[in-house]
């Protein structure tokens, strides 16, 4: 869907996204509840292990690409699951932590990447090209999912996860759910005392990128919004033609750390709002 207004350049969103995440990367894990708790941390290990049990015809140690790896929680999972690893990312900041969180493992390596292309891989050199909670923040993420089939041997899977699904941005039965899980803390009088609680008001009304721009997000968000995210048709259509077709598709409902668990656990079975996505390059 295209967005209202005039888009920014790609060059110009690629270049915001390094800069965002430079800037966040040593801090990165603690500001993500949504993706840092033990449910979703389970979830995604789960996940992991399903991916690589569908390898046809894998090494011993498959060949794993984590495009987009940010601080290495993909990258993580795949190998202490025992995959050999490639975390590539355009920032060099998020580069340096995954590079001293998991280069004890002897299967690790980075690797920069511009934002554009995997141009810096050959075809069919993976097992595996994975990509998690990253298409929202690429210019174009068609062309991504087109990189990452070419990336990928015959045989071997593109894995998207952590993406919103289409149906998820105006369903009213996901809207009382997240009137029901969201947990907000208790009020009390010591807030006013609390000099941070006034900084969080503050601070967005001096970020002045959303004086030009209302879509402005600090860590380079781009299609978050419900006139413009991710089309999963568009995605499946762009993989078929690249040669990979869909092997299993996952809803689910995401966890975040400011849920109540009890009320999450009751609407789990009965609405979903993100989407796992594995395809096998023919």
């Amino acid at each position: 869907m295209p967005r209202t207004g005039s888009p920014a350049p790609a060059d110009a969103a690629i270049a915001r996204n390094v800069r965002a995440y430079d800037a966040v990367a040593s801090t990165y894990d603690a500001s993500h509840p949504e993706i840092f708790n033990p449910v979703e941390q389970a979830r995604v290990a789960g996940a992991v292990r399903d991916v690589l049990a569908a390898c046809a015809h894998a090494l011993d140690v498959p060949r794993v690409l984590d495009v987009g790896a940010g601080t290495g929680n993909l990258s993580a999972h795949f190998l202490n699951a025992g995959a050999s690893v490639v975390s590539a990312d355009v920032s060099p900041g998020c580069l340096r932590v995954v590079s001293e969180r998991l280069a004890p493992s002897g299967r690790h390596a980075v690797q920069l990447i511009d934002g554009r292309s995997l141009r810096a891989f050959a075809d069919a050199t993976f097992d595996v090209a994975a990509c998690y909670s990253v298409l929202h923040h690429v210019p174009d993420y068609l062309a991504l999912v087109a990189e990452m089939a070419r990336v990928v041997r015959p045989g071997g899977l593109v894995y998207l996860d952590h993406e919103r699904h289409d149906a998820s941005w105006h369903d009213p039965v996901r809207a009382q759910c997240m009137r029901e899980v969201w947990v907000f803390p208790p009020k009390r009088w010591t807030r006013f005392l609390t000099p941070r609680k006034y900084w969080n008001r503050l601070r967005p009304l001096l970020q002045w990128q959303r004086w030009f721009d209302r879509r402005w997000m600090p860590e380079g968000d781009l299609h978050i919004w419900p006139d413009d995210h991710i089309e999963w048709a568009r995605v499946e259509a762009c993989a078929r033609e690249a040669g990979v077709v869909p092997l299993f598709v996952r809803d689910y409902l995401l966890f975040e750390a400011n849920y109540d668990r009890a009320a999450w656990e009751q609407w789990k079975d009965r609405v979903t709002d993100y989407r796992m996505w594995v395809g096998r390059k023919q």
